[in-house]
């Protein structure tokens, strides 16, 4: 990240202002937060306001009796945030298997009470059907994010009923439905703190103030998510509002100013404050940071990838330097295919009679009805991974990005797959970026392109998440469900004839 003189000022102001912050904040909690790490370990994250020379979890199979202990010495920051991140993985573990567990010197908590528990992920290979949760661009709630108002220029389409229950709200309603919260980028949008001001949402402030509303933002929504992430595995990936600053619209009409990223908080730049916040199971994968990286879970193998950064090939990312979001991030791996490498070296890996369900994700879409091609449809995504999801025999490719929902047909290179729904050799695309955050939704393109199959966008005004059940082997359902009431306003399930293993038997 660059250096500029109104970065230093900002982070100058931000190191005075965070500690009375810190002193007085009566908001703030250690927002404790969960990720597998492998098939028997998970990584336990919290914050504090002070750096931790040892950080410690303490842990045990039941509540009245944590007698294990596990440290790390990783507590880390970067200028201007208001607390440390600290990260311990606990190893050794077995799985699918309820621990309970308390980190070390916690902030307050006023939505959960301590120990918290965990359950391990699902052995390889285990034929019980489960579910998960699936959020794309989900934004802080509330006050300051998405709520029953918001500035000027905004559709009413795109805020809350009064007393209409957000993402966070349905998620945590049905908290026990769901093995745990995958959100594959575009998380909080605290970047759109500038925006939010411009629209006169939030007070009056300097632009030395934008540090600190920035991270209030940034708080918030951790805190918001603290009932969800204290007990479920919170796994993410990289989207473009981890990156940058510039996205929200800012341009400020009436000053004649228009913002650039050189205005950004040190924690949007180069994905600082995302690969300060997590600790994603790369290490146990081979993959690169929280950036791509795999893990099994039960009959399922799961992927996540990188469409910002480190596309390789001679192709530029559009968070790179003289990509399409004037951004200057990565790359983070300093060999050039380092992630199509991997890429293909993990899914020839899988064992399809072991987890015969593979799912990828990436925060950015190849086939979508949007006319924004540069901004929104990521076309050399599609020519340096998909190759690689067909040749392997991906089922399913998850995406956001734009605030809309698409449910697509099986497409090999733009083409349906004949069979749709009922075996086909094709990947099942579906694209869901409509969780909610301050400004809200997108529209669909007019006319629908031909593979889709089912869209809500701003006209529908309705948010929601994504729940994949895996029924058996062969048969996954996809439902989206409305945060409003946890009514599912679309469902399609697909078939796919893989080789079930025989022990114990699929079905």
């Amino acid at each position: 990240m660059r250096s500029t003189p109104l970065l230093r000022s900002l982070a100058a102001v931000a190191v005075s202002a965070s500690g009375c912050q810190a002193a007085t904040n009566a908001t703030i909690n250690s927002q404790v937060r969960l990720a597998y790490a492998g098939d028997s370990g998970m990584v336990v994250s919290w914050n504090t306001f002070q750096h931790l020379d040892q950080p410690t979890v303490k842990f045990g199979l039941s509540p009245g009796n944590l007698s294990e202990t596990v440290s790390s010495d990783v507590s880390v920051t970067y200028a201007t945030s208001l607390t440390y991140n600290n990260h311990v993985k606990i190893t050794g573990l077995k799985p699918d298997t309820t621990y309970y567990y308390a980190p070390v010197g916690l902030l307050k908590d006023n939505t959960t009470t301590l120990p918290y528990s965990f359950r391990t992920s699902r052995a390889a290979g285990d034929t019980t059907p489960y579910s998960i949760a699936v959020v794309v661009d989900m934004g802080t709630m509330g006050a300051q994010g998405l709520t029953t108002s918001a500035g000027k220029g905004i559709s009413p389409n795109n805020i809350l009923k009064k007393g209409e229950n957000n993402t966070i709200d349905s998620l945590t309603a049905v908290l026990d439905s769901y093995e745990f919260l995958w959100h594959p980028g575009d998380i909080a949008y605290a970047d759109y703190w500038l925006k939010e001001e411009i629209q006169g949402f939030l007070p009056n402030t300097t632009i030395a103030d934008g540090v600190k509303v920035y991270e209030s933002i940034l708080n918030d929504y951790y805190d918001e998510l603290t009932p969800v992430t204290t007990t479920k595995p919170y796994m993410v990936g990289p989207g473009n509002h981890e990156s940058n600053c510039d996205n929200g619209g800012t341009t400020d009409s009436s000053k004649n100013i228009t913002y650039t990223v050189d205005i950004c908080m040190p924690g949007q730049t180069n994905f600082t404050g995302y690969r300060n916040h997590f600790r994603m199971p790369s290490t146990e994968s081979g993959g690169t940071g929280n950036f791509w990286y795999s893990f099994d879970h039960g009959m399922v193998h799961y992927v996540q990838l990188d469409t910002e950064t480190d596309l390789g090939h001679g192709y530029i990312g559009n968070d790179e330097i003289g990509g399409s979001e004037g951004d200057d991030s990565g790359p983070f791996n300093q060999l050039m295919n380092a992630q199509t490498n991997w890429l293909a070296a993990d899914l020839a890996s899988v064992d399809r009679t072991i987890t015969p369900w593979v799912i990828v994700a990436g925060h950015r879409p190849w086939y979508l009805s949007h006319a924004n091609a540069s901004g929104t449809i990521c076309w050399t995504c599609k020519d340096v991974f998909e190759p690689l999801l067909m040749q392997y025999g991906v089922d399913l490719v998850l995406s956001g990005h734009s605030h809309v929902y698409q449910r697509n047909a099986p497409l090999a290179n733009g083409v349906v797959d004949p069979n749709e729904l009922n075996n086909p050799t094709a990947p099942w695309y579906i694209t869901n970026g409509a969780a909610g955050h301050y400004d809200g939704l997108d529209s669909l393109q007019v006319p629908y392109q031909t593979y889709q199959r089912f869209g809500l966008d701003t006209t529908n005004a309705t948010f929601g998440w994504s729940r994949l059940t895996f029924h058996n082997c062969t048969h996954l359902t996809h439902d989206f469900v409305a945060s409003n009431n946890g009514t599912v306003l679309d469902t399609a399930t697909l078939y796919k004839d893989h080789e079930c293993n025989p022990e114990p038997v699929c079905g």
